[in-house]
């Protein structure tokens, strides 16, 4: 498994700690949608990229998400309705926060615990986005995992079959 980074990413200490952390070889990309995926190589030798089937949305902190579900909420909706739309997954993983610091207002923004729940919970519905919180420490491990267990599950029900000789 080879994991794409989307080339927004911006390549600081904490970005080459992530990868790191993962394990894996990598390459920078364009990605459609979020800031990670993978590719794997199948059985016949073929490349198989997951790009447009399931890619990992990483934020830094709730004050990130909550400009994202704020001021560029038009342009956050528009790319999940993409991927989404067209059978990806996307998984939102924020660093630096959970819900109880949501609810508590522990962030440093005007966006109300009350509407800033609603929002992650909403975007949990509309999408089927699982939401992940963690400490940047695990977010390489996890990005990792993710990728790993999706990508197995879907090779395992012969997502990719068409692709084999």
């Amino acid at each position: 498994m080879v994991i794409l980074c989307d080339t927004r990413e911006q390549p600081t200490r904490a970005y080459k700690r992530r990868l790191e952390a993962m394990g894996r070889p990598y390459e920078r990309v364009a990605l459609i949608s979020g800031d990670y995926s993978a590719r794997v190589t199948l059985p016949d030798g073929t490349p198989y990229s997951f790009a447009d089937k399931v890619a990992i949305e990483r934020k830094m902190s709730a004050n990130e998400i909550s400009s994202n579900f704020t001021r560029g909420r038009d342009q956050f909706k528009r790319e999940f309705d993409r991927f989404t739309g067209a059978g990806g997954k996307l998984y939102l993983l924020i660093e630096r926060t959970d819900w109880g610091s949501i609810l508590r207002h522990q962030y440093n923004t005007q966006f109300a615990p009350k509407s800033f729940i609603a929002s992650l919970m909403a975007w949990q519905a509309r999408y089927n986005t699982q939401i992940l919180f963690c400490q940047p420490e695990d977010t390489g491990h996890l990005i990792e995992r993710i990728l790993y267990y999706e990508i197995k599950e879907r090779l395992e029900r012969g997502d990719a079959d068409d692709h084999c000789g």
